[in-house]
């Protein structure tokens, strides 16, 4: 991960990675991509028709009927989302995003000249807009004399691992359509929710079909992250096929096409096979554990982070002990990343990273660092029915423990006598 400017922490200008599972890849999938790794033909751009027809049957199992002509595929989610916010705001128009949001957003606004306006979420959960201070937002950016015209957002998210309730989610979809947004659902941890049977996940396109386009990066829950694939789900009517030809233009001029051998993994994850969906299942319930063992780490702590609901990874709020830190030297989220980058040995990426405030201490934790050290030792965690009591998980998960406790420990020495 890159520092940003030490002189006053500067932009950030580059975020980190989506958080990766930390397990062997599928060996079904490493054979569909060695299988096809011989062959010299390139995909078109938007993808070959056995994909979008495999992305068809991914939607339309999910409640979202899909034809071929309303998908797009890309070499991740991260290219799509640039194409379309060059489709739809690259003429001068704004872009709206949650506070906090997905580190790769922003930055496609600000590629393309144009700013990105961070909207509250509410305290429940994020990813979504409060739906009040979405129209305040498009409001006052309206009487500066901008133009509003796109929403990105995501029901299960990253950074916040929350889930937003349907009740939530329709009335921020109700405002921005009423505003004439149009909206990119980021559905990349739809399938990553830890208890679907606790948790309504809906997506914006079943709300509101005609403004809504769907994305999901394929490194959520069916590909590695270092084989990029994505997909993109178009509206069916006039504006979404004229939205989805824009799109294919822009990814012809940025070369954007997915390796054929990734595309042929892609194509086989997006089937759904009994292999792929018995991995994803595992590996939802795997990270569901490890993630409530660290949410009660940091709470133990003395810090505040919503519950985890969906992905590998956890928002934690280490505000409460602001005095201590500032003892240390951490000022802010950047200088609480390199404290605790340090003390855990792994990728503690700060809230500034993810449109939060500079000054909130807050950190996104992952996962997938705590399943071991080796591939063996992850693939164990894997298939043991109590992975929390494997000596290398409860190695990791003590020193989790024992960093955020030290914090805790000498906050309270801190504190002046009463």
């Amino acid at each position: 991960m890159r520092r940003t400017d030490p002189q006053g922490h500067g932009p950030v200008r580059y975020g980190p990675p989506l958080p990766a599972d930390g397990l062997p890849v599928l060996p079904e999938l490493t054979a569909v991509l060695a299988a096809a790794a011989g062959r010299a033909d390139a995909q078109p751009v938007g993808g070959a028709p056995a994909l979008l027809e495999a992305a068809c049957g991914y939607w339309t199992r999910r409640g979202l009927p899909t034809v071929p002509d309303q998908v797009a595929a890309g070499p991740g989610a991260p290219a799509l989302l640039l194409a379309l916010t060059a489709a739809l705001a690259g003429d001068g128009a704004d872009v709206l995003v949650p506070r906090p949001c997905a580190a790769w957003w922003a930055p496609y606004a600000r590629v393309l000249g144009r700013p990105a306006y961070h909207v509250p979420t509410p305290a429940e959960s994020g990813g979504v807009p409060d739906p009040y201070a979405l129209l305040e937002t498009v409001r006052r950016v309206r009487a500066e004399g901008g133009d509003p015209r796109l929403l990105v957002l995501s029901v299960a998210d990253d950074p916040t691992a929350t889930v937003a309730p349907p009740e939530l989610l329709h009335e921020t979809v109700e405002a921005a359509t009423a505003e004439g947004l149009h909206l990119v659902s980021d559905e990349t941890w739809r399938d990553t929710v830890h208890h679907p049977h606790d948790t309504v996940l809906l997506s914006p396109a079943e709300m509101w079909p005609d403004r809504v386009t769907v994305v999901t990066d394929l490194a959520g829950s069916l590909l590695p992250p270092g084989w990029p694939a994505g997909v993109a789900r178009f509206p069916a009517a006039e504006p979404g096929r004229q939205l989805h030809a824009r799109v294919l233009d822009v990814l012809t001029a940025l070369g954007a096409r997915i390796a054929v051998p990734v595309a042929a993994a892609a194509g086989y994850a997006l089937d759904e096979p009994p292999p792929v969906t018995e991995r994803r299942e595992a590996t939802v319930r795997l990270h569901a554990r490890v993630a409530a063992a660290a949410h009660a780490a940091v709470v133990a702590a003395g810090g505040l982070a919503r519950p985890p609901q969906a992905g590998r990874h956890l928002y934690a709020d280490l505000g409460p002990l602001r005095e201590l830190l500032a003892e240390q030297g951490v000022g802010d989220a950047q200088d609480l990343e390199d404290l605790l980058t340090a003390r855990l040995g792994m990728p503690a990426p700060g809230g500034h990273r993810f449109g939060d405030d500079l000054g909130a201490l807050r950190v996104r934790l992952a996962t997938g660092p705590l399943l071991g050290g080796t591939d063996e030792e992850r693939a164990e965690c894997l298939a043991s029915p109590a992975p929390l009591e494997l000596p290398h998980v409860q190695r990791a998960l003590i020193s989790l423990t024992s960093v955020l406790d030290d914090l805790r420990d000498d906050a309270q020495r801190w504190e002046p006598p009463r």
